[in-house]
């Protein structure tokens, strides 16, 4: 009996754990033109572009970051670039991140993020420049991978408490 208590306060814990682990940025998330994988790459966490929402018949690997202010850059496609600059490895579990920037495609520049998890689940995205601010919510989605190579997404149900 005493082995199974302890062995029920073990997977308990563990539980605990996994559902702790849900308050992350960490996963996919849904953006208004994309879909978005936040992981941890080396010291600092990136933020890769996934999927480009295009017309029907348009392959989205075709679409390129040509409104990059670097005109080296113009000629990449968006799906595989890194969306989040100097957002430290330490910070993928916060609430609130503060320090890094973040990359839009529509103009092609850095701005100073501040990225907020929701109590809903969503991820709050602010960038700004001086005091001027502008942002999205990007919603989180479960992606299955299924045998073909083919992923499928869905969005995660409500996380409000």
């Amino acid at each position: 009996m005493k082995y199974l208590s302890l062995f029920l306060v073990v997977l308990f814990s563990f539980s605990y754990s996994l559902q702790a682990s849900n308050k992350t940025i960490e996963g996919y998330w849904l953006t208004s033109e994309s879909i978005v994988e936040v992981k941890v790459c080396k010291e600092f966490i990136c933020a890769e572009i996934s999927h480009v929402f295009v017309e029907e018949g348009v392959d989205s690997s075709s679409v390129l970051d040509e409104n990059n202010s670097n005109k080296d850059l113009q000629g990449r496609a968006l799906i595989g670039i890194n969306l989040f600059k100097e957002f430290k490895k330490e910070l993928i579990s916060k609430e609130v991140l503060k320090g890094g920037k973040i990359y839009n495609p529509r103009d092609g520049n850095f701005y100073k993020s501040t990225l907020a998890l929701l109590k809903n689940g969503n991820l709050k995205i602010k960038g700004c420049v001086l005091f001027l601010c502008d942002g999205e919510e990007w919603q989180p989605l479960e992606v299955t991978f299924n045998a073909d190579g083919s992923r499928q997404a869905t969005l995660k149900s409500n996380q409000e408490d």
